[in-house]
């Protein structure tokens, strides 16, 4: 029986996967840090999910059309934070998608991240990776799929 269900993100051609149950369940290209140091690297824990998240470094409310941070927040807990810096979640500039232009964060489509926040639970591993291997491989070294 494979393992845990996963998160994977593969900086490299900035796309993300969800794999649950051995399988991938979700595929689909992500923004990620305008410089590779921007976006950390490793195993980290989604630990908090916000509905409409407030953009607190411009005081914009969530569901406001300039807010960045689109419809949904999944935060997790690298370098130490609480998952309030670093996160997946929307935008309100879809064209960013599958670019290196984000401060830190992992950007999705608001369509693609509601989806994400309804099937991922708070304790999921996200596996945060720049590498040539595929999704399949990542996901077998970490043992979510055999």
């Amino acid at each position: 029986m494979p393992g845990d269900p996963v998160v994977i993100v593969n900086k490299r051609i900035n796309e993300l996967v969800w794999v649950k149950d051995g399988k991938i369940q979700l595929h689909t290209k992500v923004a990620t840090g305008k410089t590779n140091d921007l976006t950390p690297e490793g195993i980290f824990t989604l630990i908090v999910k916000h509905r409409s998240p407030y953009y607190s470094r411009a005081h914009i409310p969530g569901g406001h059309p300039r807010n960045p941070l689109g419809t949904r927040w999944i935060g997790f807990d690298a370098r130490d934070t609480n998952g309030g810096i670093y996160g997946l979640h929307g935008t309100n500039q879809p064209d960013s998608i599958g670019k290196y232009v984000s401060n830190g964060c992992i950007r999705l489509s608001n369509p693609v991240v509601e989806t994400l926040y309804e099937l991922v639970p708070i304790g999921t591993k996200i596996f945060i990776v720049n590498t040539e291997n595929s999704f399949e491989e990542i996901a077998r070294e970490h043992g979510a799929m055999r």
